[in-house]
């Protein structure tokens, strides 16, 4: 007989739109327990996408413990569960690819809809709360595992082993593991690896800097404000070589890469290798070099250098002509990456992305200080490593492995 989840769900945005967020979780339907939940901050989003985005996630984590189970959606919002019970209309254009979405993860006989008065979904909307409350912060709402249960998205079978996860040094590459930072600190968190609790699988992202464009050899200011070049031949070659070694290795599931060309030149080489599809996340994309774009360190140097220094000096400070700070570009790579976690728990997913972004995403997985940036080598077509846990840690698995380009 299948197993029966029931899915609450639930979120909000306080300003409509303002800063939103969502919650959800998975009930078992025979006993009451809690087996997962599931929130995340949004942003500036309204009522509405709120309470879809906490639907998706709450069919994703229930899918994710077993996809064969019935699944019961409960949630207080009568648009959005008459819109999916497909007796009101989808009228408005934001809401029908989440609908769309939402409707495609579990199939349409093994899910039903029912609506239940706002006071009965008090756990969904406490988690939705929770996250615009960690948002305002500017953290990450973490999850907590209840008793007895599992992790949103825990699912063994449904991920790839851990540890093959490019868990193992090149040559060429500095491997690091150890515990990391996303709030281990100031919560009392046992470090990864020496923690006696089962975490679950983590989500892993194998981040793939692009292969080399014509501005590259050259050491050139090459943003997301600039003239987006395309791979070189040398870069294109890079590419397939990468392909290569990671269809040899077998582990990725899911491909997602910057909006920039070089990015989505080189995820496209991988992932029809790999027989996947790419997905497109803006919050990937490169630093807005302003007035530096195209620039030598040199010229620049020459050109701006009282910006130069002030820059060198404080993530807080964007480059000449309307730029983007370093301290803009963690938040943002920030809410991309916890964005990503949330969409693929226990899988490991290829993030084709910059030296910007991927080295934001070690900083704040190892918790080093701002001024680390200036201090990681990153070349091109290289692979690093992270992986995220459900108690909030994250562990440095692999960085700069070149190994492939040999």
């Amino acid at each position: 007989m299948a197993r029966r989840f029931i899915v609450e769900a639930d979120g909000g945005s306080r300003g409509n739109p303002g800063p939103a967020g969502y919650g959800a979780l998975v009930r078992d339907a025979e006993t009451g327990e809690t087996l997962a939940e599931v929130a995340e901050y949004l942003g500036t989003a309204t009522n509405n996408v709120a309470e879809y985005k906490g639907l998706i996630a709450g069919l994703r984590a229930a899918y994710a413990l077993d996809p064969a189970a019935e699944v019961r959606v409960r949630m207080d919002s009568k648009l959005v569960i008459e819109q999916m019970s497909g007796r009101w209309k989808i009228k408005h254009p934001d809401m029908r690819p989440l609908a769309a979405e939402a409707k495609g993860i579990v199939p349409p006989g093994q899910v039903r809809y029912e609506w239940i008065p706002r006071e009965n979904n008090k756990h969904a909307d406490r988690l939705a709360n929770e996250a615009m409350d960690a948002g305002k912060r500017g953290e990450r709402w973490r999850p907590k595992v209840p008793p007895g249960g599992t992790l949103a998205g825990g699912a063994p079978e449904a991920a790839a082993p851990a540890d093959d996860a490019l868990a193992e040094p090149a040559a060429t590459g500095a491997a690091a593991t150890g515990a990391a930072a996303t709030g281990a600190a100031a919560t009392g968190a046992p470090a990864v690896g020496w923690g006696s609790a089962d975490l679950g699988t983590p989500a892993t992202f194998v981040l793939l800097r692009h292969g080399e464009t014509p501005l590259t050899p050259e050491k050139r200011f090459s943003g997301s404000g600039g003239t987006d070049p395309e791979l070189s031949d040398v870069g294109r070659h890079q590419a397939e070589r990468v392909a290569a070694a990671l269809a040899a290795r077998g582990t990725i599931q899911a491909v997602v890469a910057s909006p920039l060309r070089r990015c989505r030149e080189t995820a496209e080489v991988v992932a029809r290798r790999l027989g996947l599809d790419v997905r497109v996340e803006d919050g990937l994309r490169e630093t807005d070099f302003g007035a530096w774009e195209g620039l030598t360190f040199a010229e620049v140097k020459e050109r701006y250098p009282d910006d130069l220094d002030a820059w060198l000096a404080s993530t807080e400070v964007a480059p000449t002509g309307g730029g983007e700070s370093f301290a803009a570009v963690t938040r943002r790579v920030a809410l991309s990456r916890d964005k990503l976690i949330a969409r693929y728990p226990g899988r490991t997913v290829l993030l084709v992305t910059h030296v910007t972004p991927i080295k934001t995403l070690v900083r704040l997985a190892l918790g080093a200080p701002p001024e680390s940036l200036f201090r990681m080598e990153l070349s091109a077509a290289s692979l690093t490593a992270v992986a995220y846990y459900g108690d909030g840690n994250a562990s440095l698995r692999l960085l700069n492995e070149t190994a492939h380009l040999r």
